[in-house]
């Protein structure tokens, strides 16, 4: 079974295919307008599930799977809908519509306190308040004048897209607001009528800058590479050039203090670089001779030569934004709900301010201009704006500052996935332990352990075995200088065997020593730690001298980390296919409660499928690669360690681009917090309209206060969601 035919089978969210064309929209900034956008493009490509879009950067893509349809069909369908779409280019900003919308917006404002001063003149004192207790008198030609530019110029935003959503009978909430401002010109409410327009501008031209702000923050973020290269020429001079024309197999150099421009690998120079923008590590790393560097990172104090193994455009960095971008278009089912809800929401509200404008005067005798007016507020204050833009921020700041940790989600469905985790399963070569075998014990009979280490090391030394190389790490570490040794041969199956200082040594299993030994030390018993691990025996001649004791020994972290999980409330197991007593040593030393031991690939597949019967979500930790279809068949897939392995990236749901298993605690707390946020501004939208809803059904609230309540709804959400962006 294909890692695909296991996502259908279990029905985990599946990656929608790659765009192969991107749009600009110019004005896309609300939900209700991705709707249209579906309506009037979809029938050109071959249906919606052709589209994609992005709101927080205003873009719309359109799928590799779609019909063959030239751009200049797509924008004139987008135009339709009062909308503008241009090809998208790196670097395109939508700074010149926001420029002339806040110009437009600040001549409203203009001409509406001109239209208050003229007011204020005619009627003397404290007339003014009586424009906002509302007016019902004659407004003379002057004051008309002045409200009907205020609304001319705040307008225009609105009515195009108003005029569209009728003709399609499909209501939005541009067309609320152009029957909220001709409803009130008809009753004579020129000031009302001014004000709505004046503040539906304003709150716009605000939503579309706090939108921005968070595009920005967002790229801010993420896009840390510098854009030009120091390339070392052949004749040896140096010349800057622009990352994107920097080809592989070119020499670059990182002056102190700079960023590195691409991903390659050290040739010349030793320093320390700082990580953290691609996998959050807090301490920089040393870098040398055969070192691999990312773009972005930072140097420190020494010169690098690096030589490119990958273009700008491939770079570790460019596939993390990338992916992020991507991670937008699997939205989470809250993101789902609001979307869903925003649907059904504004229909809704126009039938309800229909019958709140006839009941009550067909069934009460009222007054039909009252109830309409009170009909007006309630189509005002209906707008779902605020709830919808809140929860796309939101998530899209959980994601960008997710991945400023080195914490890489493919989309808002696996962040409020693992929010709900209740079972976390562990591999354990390479994932909970260090995936290379430590020295834990030396065992010296007849002689002292240091020599022990320095006889063992002569004779192991140049071989590249794991084993060989961890008793070399161990003496080099404890100050043993090896002797030289001589006449070093391989013992196929057994160990090695070779002579120094004139004597002759052998090194090897357990199997060796009952060969070579002819009198086994009485009382001698394997240490404790041999049960989860490899015992190397050292010998001369007949006589054994000492024992070794290696095992791949748990990363430092892995016993903060799985203790942390368990005070959020998630269980752990292990998912080896090593012996089950390695992998009892290690789940008891870590106090893991679960252990699957002994498992094939396809087993742990059988092992995730029986856990996520028994459990509400539950997440694979893994390398990626191997574990690839545990990863694909959890709720949850989770590679560890992904810098630098592209298959890795790609495999897992959630990628750790560093080894630090401190960062799947810090996951799930990130998770939770932004579903926090996100139902706070759900709630705090709502319970704002239905405080209104009953002002308005009251004769309480004006349309200007409507509007400012939807306006600062709106702002306030957006801005708690952005809150992500900065908590650590």
């Amino acid at each position: 079974m294909t890692c695909c035919d296991q996502n259908e089978v279990t029905g985990k969210t599946e990656r929608p295919p790659a765009p192969s064309r991107t749009f600009q929209i110019e004005g896309l900034d609300c939900a209700e307008e991705v709707v249209l956008l579906k309506q009037a493009v979809g029938p050109l490509v071959g249906g919606e599930e052709h589209l994609a879009f992005d709101l927080l950067h205003g873009r719309m893509h359109v799928l590799s799977g779609a019909r063959p349809v030239s751009d200049r069909a797509i924008q004139r369908a987008v135009a339709r809908v009062g909308l503008r779409a241009r090809p998208w280019q790196a670097g395109m900003t939508e700074e010149t519509q926001r420029s002339w919308q806040g110009f437009f917006t600040l001549l409203s404002g203009l001409a509406l306190l001109a239209g208050m001063g003229l007011h204020l003149r005619h009627a003397g004192g404290m007339a003014l308040l009586s424009l906002f207790a509302g007016h019902t008198g004659a407004v003379p030609l002057d004051e008309r004048i002045a409200f009907g530019l205020a609304i001319g110029f705040g307008i225009p935003w609105v009515l195009v897209k108003a005029v569209r959503a009728l003709l399609r009978l499909r209501p939005d909430m541009n067309m609320l607001m152009t029957l909220a401002v001709a409803g009130a010109l008809a009753l004579g409410e020129w000031f009302e009528a001014a004000t709505v327009t004046f503040l539906f501008a304003l709150a716009l031209t605000l939503e579309r800058w706090s939108v921005a702000r968070a595009r920005r923050a967002v790229t801010a973020l993420l896009e840390t590479a510098p854009e030009t290269a120091r390339v070392k020429l052949e004749d040896g001079r140096v010349r800057a050039v622009p990352v994107a024309e920097v080809q592989v197999g070119m020499r670059v150099l990182v002056p102190p203090g700079e960023k590195v421009p691409v991903d390659g690998r050290v040739v010349a120079g030793h320093s320390s670089v700082n990580q953290a923008p691609i996998t959050g590590e807090s301490l920089p790393v040393p870098k040398g001779p055969g070192d691999e560097v990312f773009a972005g990172t930072l140097n420190g104090e020494g010169l690098l030569e690096v030589v490119v193994e990958k273009p700008a455009q491939d770079s570790t960095l460019a596939r993390i934004i990338r992916l992020v971008a991507e991670a937008q278009e699997r939205k989470a089912g809250v993101e789902q709900w609001v979307e869903r809800f925003a649907r059904r929401y504004t229909p809704a509200v126009f039938a309800g301010a229909l019958l709140v404008w006839i009941v009550p005067p067909l069934m009460l005798e009222a007054s039909w201009n009252a109830w309409f007016y009170r009909a007006l507020v309630l189509l005002v204050i209906a707008c779902p704006c605020a709830l919808v833009i809140s929860t796309p921020v939101s998530l899209v700041a959980a994601l960008a500052r997710a991945a400023r940790e080195g914490v890489l989600i493919k989309g808002g469905v696996f962040l409020e996935r693992s929010a709900g985790l209740s079972l976390m399963a562990f591999d354990k070569t390479g994932t909970l332990t260090l995936g290379k075998p430590q020295v834990v014990q030396v065992v010296s009979l007849a002689v002292e352990e240091m020599e022990l280490l320095a006889l063992a090391a002569a004779l192991e030394r140049g071989s590249t075995h794991p084993l060989a190389e961890a008793v070399c790490r161990c003496a080099a570490a404890r100050g043993c200088e090896p002797p030289p040794a001589e006449v070093v041969r391989a013992l196929p199956g057994r160990g090695i065997e070779g002579s120094i200082g004139g004597r002759r040594y052998w090194l090897g299993s357990l199997r060796l020593a009952r060969e070579r030994v002819d009198h086994w030390p009485e009382g001698l018993t394997l240490p404790p730690q041999a049960e989860a691990g490899t015992v190397v025996t050292l010998g001369q001649d007949a006589r054994l001298l000492g024992l070794i004791v290696l095992s791949d020994a748990p990363r430092p972290e892995a016993k903060a980390t799985v203790a942390a999980l368990h005070r959020l409330g998630i269980r752990c197991a292990i998912l080896t296919g090593d012996h089950r007593r390695v992998a009892e040593r290690i789940a008891h030393d870590l106090w893991i409660e679960e252990v699957h031991a002994e498992l094939l690939p396809e087993d742990k597949v059988r092992v995730v499928e029986a856990l996520a019967r028994e459990y509400r979500a539950v997440a694979m930790v893994g390398d990626g690669i191997n574990d690839a279809p545990a990863l694909a068949r959890a709720d949850v897939g989770i590679a560890l360690g992904a810098i630098g392995t592209d298959a890795a990236i790609e495999a897992a749901d959630i990628a750790l681009m560093s080894d630090d298993l401190r960062h799947l605690p810090w996951l799930v707390r990130h998770a939770r917090r932004t579903l926090w946020i996100v139902r706070e501004n759900i709630t705090f939208a709502l319970g704002v309209k239905a405080v209104f809803v009953v002002l308005a059904l009251l004769g309480q609230a004006t349309l200007w206060m409507a509007v400012a309540a939807d306006m600062g709804a709106s702002l306030l959400v957006v801005a708690n969601g952005l809150r992500l962006l900065r908590i650590k």
